[in-house]
């Protein structure tokens, strides 16, 4: 069996070349769709009551999800037919700000809901349990400081701007107890589970779990399906229809580690102040690429419509194209506007659709699987009247390693009500280049090498690698570069003023 299964997926990727072939292979997908949904089945019957509903429905998105899979021939997209967006499709942020404020903002934010995308963990920072439970700035947590954030806004408009988080399995339990914590704030918040899918053995294209248990071992057999399945877990919950009943038109999404995804009343008043025909149903913020950014999604149009582009899209031949800082000068930050009717109309409709992206693993014991994920992005084809809007960089401000971090608790920002700004005493807008090397790679690590975060104020790029810790009161300046090497440890002593330097393992310092 398995030898026929490989050969339907060799025959899929070199398109069948002939009618026996296609005929083989449609034999094949629906002898493979048929055991998936005996696999499915047998898996149910190991839950009862309201976790067996909560499956049942996970499983028809994954076993639509499985269909396409097995349907996909070669790359998503056609190079020759990838055409640059029309100018009006992607509009500079400064020419929607200039349209100003209505003299009630107040009703504006009343439409609005805030959604942070909370599945993910600490692991790549060495923490345990939910990200968004890190500090990351003054003892506050990602989670503190969107409440804080969110709670602002309320007081000073005297609205009722409520949190969605979109939780993991991974996630759920933990954020749930912590979020007692604000019970008192002036926040209504929801939460809603992402969907739990089955990872898919690479050979027999079957489910590796053989039961629903969540503990021990049988945990690896489940994963959270990426963010695009906030539109379908979102709708499943009941949450999206009763949030439209409360009035609300708008949900902001981003991820909740960007320290730079706030409201932004100017987007929103864009978007509430358009006639109802040719309101539209999708924004995504996008900013201007950097090096940094070369592999991040982009804005094309193909086939008359706004669609994100992903590297994975991308035919091998033309990465580098893809990469290119000319031709494609934008990235998707992933914070996204998206009307909570739309969403609805299409997920009754059965007309979301995204491109698959298969993302293989390793578990433990070595058995190799699939993924089938799907990015929320992706969507932005599905809906009318979609826009990008090309934001300032500080709206994408990710902590995704302790690099970020140290940016993000130095001088170059200030905290006020849950929000990051520049300082104004730094003479360039962009963030300095930051690589910590393996030894600060885990949070506790990394903050036990600095008796004090430096004062970063007037640095363009700091690199650090080895054994290296910080005194208090130290001052990076210009470019600097500190390396120990293996079996030497180089203390930074405090009050030092590093500018345009270069310190070496046996201490010596140079001019850059």
């Amino acid at each position: 069996m398995r030898g026929k299964m490989e050969l339907y997926v060799q025959g899929i990727s070199k398109g069948a070349p002939d009618n026996n072939m296609a005929q083989f292979q449609e034999m094949m997908r629906q002898q493979l769709e048929s055991s998936m949904h005996t696999e499915l089945g047998k898996l149910l019957d190991t839950s009862k009551g309201p976790e067996k509903e909560v499956a049942k429905k996970d499983f028809q998105g994954f076993e639509k999800l499985f269909h396409r899979f097995l349907q996909v021939k070669g790359p998503s997209v056609e190079w020759p037919k990838i055409q640059r967006p029309p100018e009006d499709s992607i509009q500079p942020y400064d020419k929607i700000a200039a349209r100003g404020l209505p003299d009630n903002v107040a009703n504006s934010l009343n439409k609005l809901v805030v959604v942070k995308l909370n599945g993910g963990l600490g692991t790549s920072m060495g923490c345990k349990g939910p990200k968004s439970l890190i500090s990351v700035r003054n003892e506050n947590t990602f989670l503190d400081l969107t409440v804080q954030q969110i709670e602002h806004l309320n007081k000073t408009y005297k609205t009722d701007v409520p949190l969605v988080l979109m939780n993991s399995f991974n996630t759920d339990e933990d954020t749930k107890k912590i979020l007692q914590k604000y019970t008192h704030t002036q926040v209504k918040i929801h939460n809603f589970n992402q969907s739990r899918y089955p990872r898919i053995n690479k050979e027999s294209l079957l489910p590796v779990a053989t039961n629903m248990s969540m503990s021990g071992s049988s945990a690896e057999g489940w994963y959270p399906p990426g963010h695009g399945d906030i539109y379908a877990s979102f709708y499943n919950s009941g949450l999206l229809d009763q949030l439209i009943a409360e009035g609300k038109e708008y949900i902001f999404v981003s991820n909740i580690d960007n320290l730079g995804a706030t409201v932004d009343l100017h987007i929103l008043h864009h978007l509430v102040s358009q006639p109802n025909g040719k309101r539209c149903e999708f924004v995504m913020e996008v900013t201007d690429k950097t090096r940094a950014d070369v592999k991040g999604g982009t804005l094309i149009e193909y086939d008359g419509k706004l669609r994100l582009l992903e590297i994975a899209q991308v035919p091998k031949a033309h990465v580098d194209e893809f990469k290119s800082v000319t031709k494609f000068k934008i990235f998707n930050t992933n914070n996204l506007w998206i009307s909570l009717a739309a969403v609805k109309r299409l997920q009754e409709q059965n007309a979301m659709d995204m491109e698959i992206i298969v993302n293989p693993k390793t578990l433990d014991g070595g058995q190799n699987v699939i993924q089938l994920e799907t990015a929320v992005g992706a969507a932005i084809k599905c809906f009318d009247n979609a826009l990008g809007i090309n934001v300032p960089r500080s709206r994408f401000l990710p902590v995704k390693t302790t690099s970020d971090l140290l940016l993000v608790m130095s001088n170059l920002y200030s905290l006020d009500a849950g929000s990051l700004t520049m300082s104004p005493k730094r003479e360039f807008p962009t963030t300095p280049h930051v690589k910590l090397g393996s030894s600060f790679t885990k949070v506790q690590e990394y903050l036990m090498r600095f008796e004090s975060i430096p004062d970063m104020l007037e640095l363009d790029h700091l690199t650090v690698s080895g054994d290296v810790t910080f005194g208090k009161n130290v001052s990076l300046k210009g470019t600097v570069i500190i390396i120990a090497n293996h079996g030497d440890r180089i203390d930074i002593p405090a009050g030092s003023m590093l500018e345009n330097k270069i310190v070496s393992g046996n201490l010596r310092i140079l001019d850059h």
